[in-house]
């Protein structure tokens, strides 16, 4: 049996931000990849619209800046985005070099236009890119000497070095046993946390994981209150959310209420063609002016043929739930889709803690502001995770010397943590959705730290926050492991609904993903990062 108790880097996180992280590590060194589910089950691979770059030429690097910029509502980093712009070609380039095939016009990459952006500009694979990424970069880390994939592998908590400060390893839920695996560096590239919301266009794995253990150690992490509403997930009873590209809207795709009206004019010159957040505003808004659940998106003024062409999985989707598309408006109505906060990092992807770095949704960057422009968070997996080629790193020297093992031989109850499991999405949609208040917040903080309180004072605890690298826990009750993650992953879901709840409380004002009903207005004195490490929230300027 393989040995998986050191690695010279970990790597949590199988997206795209992980599977590149793990490719562009030097092969020298021993690279864990630790995904909790299977490979192909992040977030990643249900991105649709596609990746963004500047190689037009009648495109620049500058616009795109500039776009992303705009985007962003005064909050990117500017060095940040200029760093991902003016690697956007080079990350191309790797892809294609890797085998992603992207669509093609005659002899070019073929180009579309989403909103906000000023040129055609995004990459695509039909309306699969995502998946065609990640398959692309699956295929790679399987012929890699060096990579050893722990699948059904669950990361629980970040190994401190007491002395140092330094992140030195993990704990994890693995074959049936809760061990520590030291390495010198670990790399956290878990995805969003959607899940915390009722409504989310992502997978069920998108727990916060990263977000939550970071936070629990003590990383500094920024500006979690700006989260994007994605407007067209499919609305129909008994489907999941899935997402209606924005490449849709952007091919020439009408949005209209039930009389068949284009409303979205009502509320931005550009209609449906206008910013993310501005337009699931003007549908919440929408909806609650008629006192409906959806609106429609119509895909009848694109051909065809185009739609054949560009759209098959959305088409095979909303067949599958009864809805043709070529004769009849998709249902459609917002989602929480990407969270624009996250571990603060450098543009070398390191974080506050020493041997602890950061990559894709899970990391601030400051590449997305207060509202991502489309498309580029799929660039932004690629052009960071490349950073993690100039990683140097000393040999492991940290080693377990026989720890103890306890051995679980029964489970825990289990029912009252299911039930909070079912309760949390639902009161976070409620209260931080798409428009927020203080009052509808400070009750839901009180409910959420009431429920804190309780999970950490059950058994569970012990073995996730609890334990010391020199025990490690065996479990011979099938259950116990289940039930034990079902824990963990509902103490990460109120760690980081607690977190954004309160950082939209702390902002006073509205700006990009971020509206509050009671602070309507963009203030300029709120033109300013927040920061929160432990329960600290701190404002920082933006560079």
């Amino acid at each position: 049996m393989k040995d998986y108790s050191q690695f010279d880097v970990l790597v949590i996180g199988s997206g795209a931000a992980g599977l590149y992280a793990a490719l562009c590590i030097e092969p020298r060194y021993k690279v864990g990849l630790i995904t909790k589910s299977k490979l192909k089950t992040g977030a990643s691979g249900w991105a649709q619209g596609g990746i963004a770059a500047a190689i037009n030429p009648n495109d620049s690097y500058l616009l795109h800046l500039e776009d992303t910029l705009k985007a962003g509502a005064g909050l990117c980093d500017r060095v940040a985005v200029e760093f991902l712009v003016t690697h956007g070609a080079k990350a191309i380039r790797s892809l294609v070099d890797m085998g992603v095939a992207f669509d093609r016009k005659n002899d070019h990459l073929a180009m579309t236009l989403e909103a906000a952006h000023s040129r055609p500009r995004v990459l695509h694979a039909a309306d699969t890119t995502g998946k065609a990424i990640v398959t692309s970069l699956m295929e790679q880390v399987l012929q890699r000497s060096n990579i050893q994939v722990l699948s059904q592998a669950f990361a629980l908590k970040l190994w401190l070095n007491e002395a140092t400060g330094r992140c030195q390893g993990i704990s994890l839920l693995y074959n049936h046993k809760i061990t520590w695996i030291s390495a010198s560096a670990v790399v956290l590239a878990t995805g969003g946390g959607g899940q915390v919301f009722a409504q989310t266009t992502n997978p069920s794995v998108s727990t916060g994981d990263g977000v939550a253990i970071a936070y629990r150690s003590g990383a500094t992490v920024r500006d979690l209150e700006f989260v994007q509403f994605h407007p067209t997930a499919l609305t129909k009873p008994g489907a999941p959310r899935f997402l209606i590209s924005e490449a849709v809207r952007g091919e020439g795709a009408h949005l209209i209420d039930e009389t068949g009206r284009r409303f979205a004019f009502d509320y931005h010159p550009q209609g449906e063609l206008a910013a993310r957040d501005i337009v699931s505003r003007a549908i919440f808004t929408h909806l609650q002016k008629t006192n409906t659940n959806n609106v429609y998106l119509d895909l009848r003024p694109i051909p065809e043929a185009k739609i054949r062409y560009r759209f098959p999985n959305i088409i095979h989707v909303c067949s599958k739930w009864g809805v043709d598309l070529f004769n009849e408006p998709i249902p459609v109505a917002p989602a929480a889709h990407y969270w624009m906060g996250g571990i603060l990092t450098d543009t070398n992807n390191l974080t506050s803690i020493p041997g602890l770095y950061a990559v894709g949704e899970t990391a601030s960057t400051g590449v997305h502001g207060a509202n991502r422009l489309a498309s580029n968070s799929l660039l932004e997996c690629i052009v960071y995770a490349q950073q993690l080629s100039n990683l140097t790193i000393k040999p492991v020297e940290t080693e377990l010397i026989s720890p103890s093992v306890q051995v679980i031989e029964t489970s825990f109850p289990i029912e009252e943590v299911k039930k909070i499991r079912e309760e949390l999405p639902v009161l976070v949609w409620q209260s931080a959705g798409i428009c927020r208040t203080e009052k509808v917040l400070e009750n839901a903080i009180a409910k959420i730290q009431s429920w804190r309180t309780y999970l950490r004072s059950l058994p569970w605890n012990k073995y996730l926050e609890q334990l010391s690298p020199t025990q490690t826990v065996e479990f011979t009750f099938p259950e116990a492991e289940t039930n034990l993650r079902l824990y963990a992953e509902t103490l990460n879901l109120l760690d980081i609904a607690y977190l954004i709840l309160q950082s939209a409380v702390f902002r006073t004002e509205s700006r990009g993903g971020h509206y509050r009903l009671d602070y309507p207005e963009t203030d300029p004195l709120w033109q300013v990062h927040t920061l929160v490490k432990r329960d600290s929230w701190q404002k920082s300027i933006i560079n």
